[in-house]
């Protein structure tokens, strides 16, 4: 879909049957593996040509900064090198696009391998078109199942803030791949007043996927967007949609820049005459949500080889 950009002054009167949107530019890159240099180089390319294509955010796939490139933990100190190439959020690798953004009048989704202690996290840090920090997201649902996420620190909650942008301000979300297919990540956002979900991936995209990823927009009543890598490291489709669960824009499998218009006005037009998200819920019988005993039809073992403990991590 080729996005038609409108730009809009802050301050001006928009009317209530004038489009007020955010153009989100989906970054689906090829990386140079985990060579960290190579890739922040790519990035910083392909951000010029969002900001030169209208783009008001431009939002990279998961763990761009290594490539979401995973070690062999059959291998010696694979475990001790993959550690190595995590960043401080405050590292020039990562600040580089702060004054990025600044430059382009354009807000950025960089995410990393961010060093943490006790084991680094999976990070998602938004600038705004100022360059200002809005937030920094760690996963919060780690995909354990792996060696490679097993090892990492998962997120300790959810984040939303209020991204400036030319159309005025938006509230911004993010998850992260698995975050994406546990409703709650997306319901927590929406309760935090979320207009808008921005989601860094890194797995295959299948139709289920790209449905349950449609279902979150739809039942939450806001726009999300989602950016993964190409073939042949996973298939493309990054994919955005908007509050009634209109895709916006799905991508081929091909590496380039995927372009998504958001309507904000429709989207609180919508948010505030509809029956779903916040409308009609009883929260007050959900406690079982909260619970973190399993039964053991659901135990698991993770991809360490232990015990998954749900909240020990």
């Amino acid at each position: 879909m080729i996005c038609v950009l409108q730009f809009f002054t802050v301050g001006v009167h928009i009317s209530a049957h004038a489009k007020t949107v955010v153009n989100v530019a989906l970054l689906q890159m090829r990386p140079e593996k985990n060579d960290v240099t190579a890739n922040q180089e790519k990035a910083e390319v392909f951000c010029r040509r969002a900001a030169e294509q209208g783009a008001d955010i431009a939002l990279m796939p998961e763990m761009w900064s290594i490539g979401y490139t995973r070690f062999d933990p059959d291998v010696p100190k694979a475990r001790e090198e993959f550690y190595k190439d995590a960043l401080p959020e405050n590292s020039e690798p990562i600040q580089r696009f702060a004054a990025l953004a600044d430059e382009l009048d354009m807000a950025i989704g960089i995410t990393y391998l961010e060093a943490f202690q006790p084991l680094p996290r999976n990070t998602l840090t938004l600038f705004d078109r100022n360059g200002k920090k809005v937030f920094s997201y760690a996963k919060v649902h780690t995909s354990d199942f792996k060696p490679m996420e097993a090892s990492m620190t998962p997120g300790d909650q959810f984040f939303t803030g209020a991204l400036d942008t030319a159309s005025g301000p938006v509230q911004v979300g993010a998850m992260i791949c698995f975050d994406r297919e546990q409703p709650e990540s997306a319901r927590i956002l929406m309760l935090q007043g979320a207009e808008l979900v921005l989601t860094p991936n890194a797995c295959k995209l299948d139709e289920l996927r790209l449905q349950q990823f449609k279902i979150r927009a739809w039942e939450n009543v806001m726009g999300v967007a989602m950016a993964n890598y190409p073939a042949p490291q996973q298939n493309g489709h990054s994919v955005a949609y908007d509050a009634d669960g209109n895709q916006l824009v799905l991508a081929g499998e091909k590496e380039g820049i995927y372009m998504a218009e958001f309507d904000l006005t429709a989207i609180r037009n919508k948010r505030a005459k509809t029956i779903w998200g916040n409308a009609y819920r009883r929260p007050h019988r959900y406690e079982a949500l909260i619970q973190a005993e399993q039964a053991p039809i659901w135990q698991r073992i993770d991809g360490n080889g232990k015990p998954y403990q749900p909240v020990l991590r």
